[in-house]
């Protein structure tokens, strides 16, 4: 774990996890289509390709991913979150772990590099303050060469879209692509959401 406490646990009121859990346990019931971000990202990579859902949640997205076929790791510091993706998305392996600090390798021994890393879900807002660039880097390490991280969030003073830019660049990555919506609506300075897919030097 990072010094800095994750926002997940600290702007946030108690049970908030089991609720968000609950949430998503619902819409899936109602028949909601969740699997927006998964289709996006299973396009970007070739069958069976190694992908890392990080901030994970309750295994929504690699829950998905991992139906179409591909081998999928999930991560989250939440270990509500995580015992619910195990429940309710058995196939991938659900792992806790801190992105700012992120090494799989220490958690369960040498791990190949993923092919893409997925990060849905507003997650660089949940990080703690500060250790944004930190995750990226991280994120990065586990990247193959020329491999990609397609991150989203909404619009937001903690961290804004100037802010992410100077850590992508910072963090050694290339802006390749930005869209306001997973299914790949126009980016523009009026958006209220941004998806971005970052290449890894190759």
């Amino acid at each position: 774990m990072s010094s800095a406490q994750p926002r997940w646990f600290t702007d946030t009121e108690a049970g908030h996890s089991q609720r968000y859990v609950e949430r998503f346990r619902t819409m899936a019931a109602e028949g909601k289509d969740l699997d927006g971000e998964a289709r996006l990202i299973d396009a970007l990579v070739p069958r069976n390709s190694r992908i890392l859902d990080a901030g994970c949640g309750p295994g929504r997205v690699g829950g998905a991913l991992h139906q179409r076929g591909h081998q999928v790791v999930g991560v989250d510091v939440d270990p509500i979150l995580i015992a619910a993706a195990e429940e309710d998305h058995p196939g991938p392996r659900w792992l806790v772990a801190d992105l700012a600090t992120l090494d799989l390798g220490g958690i369960e021994g040498p791990e190949e590099p993923f092919d893409l890393v997925v990060v849905a879900g507003n997650v660089l807002l949940f990080v703690a303050p500060g250790t944004e660039r930190k995750v990226l880097e991280r994120l990065a390490a586990h990247v193959v060469p020329g491999g990609r991280i397609v991150i989203g969030f909404r619009r937001a003073e903690e961290y804004s879209y100037s802010r992410f830019d100077a850590d992508i660049t910072a963090a050694g990555l290339r802006l390749e692509q930005r869209f306001s919506t997973w299914d790949l609506e126009p980016f523009s300075r009026e958006s209220e959401f941004a998806v971005s897919v970052l290449r890894v030097a190759s």
